[in-house]
């Protein structure tokens, strides 16, 4: 992905200097069983759900313990990725909110928090165990940087847009929040308990296909480079609830799926890519 190292970026808060917390409480995206014409919230026309973040079922190796005076008195070797995760989520933000403007729609930017090993969050303790989430409560996304060498050993998934997928995903998430997406499909969780899994499965691909409209953006503003829509998309196949069952058990039970398949979180991403719009991202409707 081209990206311009000295651009402002985005609204990011560094904490990896403080000490890690308690474990943590896997936070992150939402429920669904919102009707499809909600989509129009953001297209011309709350509370918060919250589940596990997509990558949580595949928990990232834990770091070496210590009182990390060393790594603050440190060079920062993460500095590169910090500017580029930046970089993406002053893209996302700007993006976004040229788009609400579009439907005339107020429009709240998030923070990108950095943290390592653990965190205080509006949802609770937040951890790198659970990998990269949104919390609904306050807003902001949380990321612990250590989680793209995962992504790219573990997950298979290596490349800086597979990196600026996972961040679009769940900036999506805050776009959900915002138009009273969310906040819709948490009511409808409580009304209807036994729909829970899938109506999370919903919300994941279409925050998925949210990120794939951001995606089309960059391609249309010459942000691409070759290669890059793939690790996209092997990203996003790589965190399916079925890959991930099979490589941690050996076992998949599709009753349990909460983020979807490889195959769906793939084709979700790639028909925001194509489409170009949200109004393309109805998962709320039909078959998935």
């Amino acid at each position: 992905m081209r990206w311009n190292r000295g651009a402002p970026g985005g609204n990011v808060q560094d904490r990896r200097s403080r000490p890690g917390g308690r474990a943590a409480l896997p936070v992150g995206g939402g429920l669904i069983g919102v009707i499809a014409t909600v989509l129009i919230l953001f297209l011309g026309g709350g509370g918060g759900y919250d589940v596990g973040s997509p990558f949580e079922r595949f928990p990232s190796q834990p770091q070496a313990a210590g009182d990390g005076s060393a790594m603050r008195n440190a060079p920062d070797a993460e500095r590169e990725l910090v500017d580029f995760v930046s970089f993406v989520i002053g893209d996302l933000q700007k993006f976004w909110a040229d788009d609400f403007r579009k439907a005339d729609r107020a429009f709240e930017a998030t923070q990108l928090v950095l943290f390592r090993q653990a965190t205080d969050t509006g949802c609770g303790t937040g951890s790198a165990q659970t990998g990269p989430f949104y919390c609904p409560r306050d807003r902001k996304i949380y990321v612990d940087l250590g989680f793209f060498r995962e992504l790219a050993k573990r997950f298979n998934a290596p490349g800086d847009f597979a990196q600026a997928y996972v961040l679009a995903h769940e900036y999506g998430h805050h776009v959900q929040t915002l138009t009273g997406i969310t906040k819709q499909v948490d009511e409808a969780a409580r009304e209807d308990p036994g729909q829970r899994n899938a109506l999370s499965v919903r919300v994941e691909l279409q925050a998925d296909c949210l990120a794939g409209v951001w995606a089309h953006s960059t391609f249309e503003r010459g942000l691409l480079e070759q290669g890059d829509l793939e690790e996209g998309l092997t990203a996003a196949s790589s965190v399916g609830d079925d890959r991930i069952q099979e490589q941690a058990t050996g076992r998949i039970s599709p009753e349990t799926f909460t983020h979807g398949t490889a195959a769906q979180r793939a084709s979700w991403f790639k028909r925001g890519f194509d489409g170009g719009d949200a109004t393309t991202c109805d998962t709320f409707s039909g078959d998935i």
